[in-house]
């Protein structure tokens, strides 16, 4: 029996992707569909998801943090809400910290995006991948431009997010296993970094800020009720969670004025006290934490493990400049076009300091190619071990020397705007991040802050209140949907 159900399983994949090929656009006639994309689950994976209480074809939904380089699966667990399934570390992502813009800045992009089965594809040129669908609505109302942004394999990314195959293998499966459940979509969230206050404090100076607080609202939806939250694009703005306030039909323009709409109140007001929650402890932060160094120049990055597996160590040139450059080639399981994140002067951008606690207190080192070579050398060795833990040391490079920390600075009682908060006398100001314009670093930020400060990211439990029905006392002007989750037809209907 159990024999029979494989094959009609197998029958019924290579029917999915095939037609993923039609939706595609491309021609299906003759193509046969590779096993790696028919390939099951491993039963270390099938155990996680009976211990979790996930049914493998329950929704999927996705996360992805550049900064600290990692992608999220969250699955839908027996109580009918989105728990996290396991975490990934991102082989290699492209570009800056910030969104994509045009084709060919190498930007990997950041927002939510619509994964349909027509966007997978099981005869990528990077052994399975599937396209995030840039540019999206909001992105096409800000006249960005690109295409063919992918999540893939190979570890070797222009604007993607890379893993290795293994790694794009699993969630390829578990993504057609809830395609199989009747999932039309699953949602890929795509941010810069955690959207926690102090991520939020440590990147208070960049341009992006506006633009990156607007992500942080769909992060706080998802936070406090862990369900998709619904997205829409108005007035060249993320909407979330819209309802109509009078029953009628919304449409959304993604360029023109949002329809009237409310969000459901139980949401909202959960939102509006975590935000404020959150705000609160950003400015606190604020005060003792460093501004993010500039990554000007810097291509991308790599989870800490992976660029720990190359060997890196540090290298003195003819002219005294400290380079890092890899002991040994990439592992196979990397993959066969492994390109680690480099500086624009060639030398591999690697994992420096970061904050120790959630309190923002840390020991950072933001060094360039200005200053004497006494400055730099010694600048390798500020960091205090405990600040930086084991899976950021490099193998061959010194031991850092020990420092005592200087005390934080005391949070005010009344917290001030941001706008007028004293910057301590050491602390550098963050720089253009226009590559053109900005001297490069030698050493930078890989991934973001590694494990141990992701301690103080853990998210908060959500509000245990199933989505209501659309009040009437929180109407707003704002956000047709253009990904839909609420209703049964959406979330568990036929694939499209």
């Amino acid at each position: 029996m159990h024999r029979r159900w494989s094959v009609v399983r197998t029958l019924l994949a290579s029917a999915a992707l095939a037609g993923a090929f039609a939706l595609a656009g491309c021609d299906t006639d003759g193509v046969s569909i590779p096993s790696k994309a028919l390939k099951e689950l491993s039963p270390e994976t099938q155990a996680l998801l009976e211990q979790k209480h996930m049914p493998k074809e329950s929704s999927m939904l996705a996360r992805i943090f550049k900064e600290e380089a990692e992608l999220e699966i969250w699955k839908v667990d027996d109580t009918g809400r989105y728990a996290l399934l396991k975490t990934y570390p991102i082989c290699r992502w492209s570009g800056d910290l910030g969104p994509k813009v045009k084709e060919g800045d190498r930007q990997a992009p950041e927002g939510f995006y619509n994964i349909t089965p027509g966007l997978m594809n099981p005869n990528s040129a990077y052994y399975l991948s599937f396209n995030l669908g840039y540019p999206n609505a909001f992105d096409r109302a800000h006249d960005r431009t690109g295409a063919q942004l992918m999540v893939h394999g190979d570890c070797s990314s222009r604007g993607c997010y890379a893993m290795t195959d293994d790694q794009i293998g699993e969630i390829y499966a578990l993504a057609r296993e809830s395609f199989f459940g009747g999932q039309k979509s699953f949602q890929v969230q795509a941010y810069p970094f955690r959207m926690n206050p102090l991520n939020m404090a440590r990147h208070r100076n960049s341009p992006h800020l506006a633009f990156w607080k607007m992500l942080k609202e769909g992060y706080d939806h998802f936070e406090v009720t862990r369900l998709e939250p619904k997205v829409d694009v108005c007035e060249k703005r993320y909407v979330f969670d819209a309802a109509s306030a009078d029953g009628k039909p919304m449409r959304f323009d993604p360029r023109g004025r949002c329809p009237a709409y409310e969000i459901p109140q139980d949401i909202a007001s959960a939102v509006k006290e975590k935000q404020n929650r959150d705000e609160q402890e950003t400015q606190s932060l604020a005060w003792r934490t460093p501004v993010a160094p500039s990554r000007a120049g810097i291509d991308g990055g790599m989870h800490a493990s992976f660029l720990n597996k190359l060997k890196t160590r540090e290298q003195m040139d003819a002219d005294g400049r400290v380079r890092v450059v890899a002991g040994t080639a990439a592992p196979a399981s990397m993959g066969n076009n492994v390109n680690p994140p480099r500086a624009s002067d060639g030398s591999i951008a690697v994992a420096d300091a970061t904050p120790n606690d959630a309190t923002g207190s840390a020991s950072r080192k933001t060094s360039s190619d200005s200053g004497s070579f006494t400055d730099r050398l010694l600048g390798m060795f500020r960091s205090s071990p405990a600040s930086q833990p084991a899976e950021t040391q490099l193998a061959g490079s010194p031991a850092p020397k020990t420092k005592p920390a200087a005390a934080p600075r005391p949070a005010p009682t009344q917290v001030a705007a941001p706008a007028a908060r004293p910057q301590p006398a050491s602390q550098p100001q963050q720089q253009q991040t226009d590559a053109n314009a900005a001297e490069p670093q030698l050493r930078a930020w890989p991934g973001g802050p590694p494990p141990a400060a992701a301690a103080a990211n853990t998210p908060a439990a959500p509000a245990q209140a199933a989505r209501p029905t659309a009040s009437t006392g929180n109407v707003m002007s704002g956000a047709q949907p253009t990904l839909s989750s609420s209703s049964f037809d959406s979330r568990w209907g036929g694939m499209r």
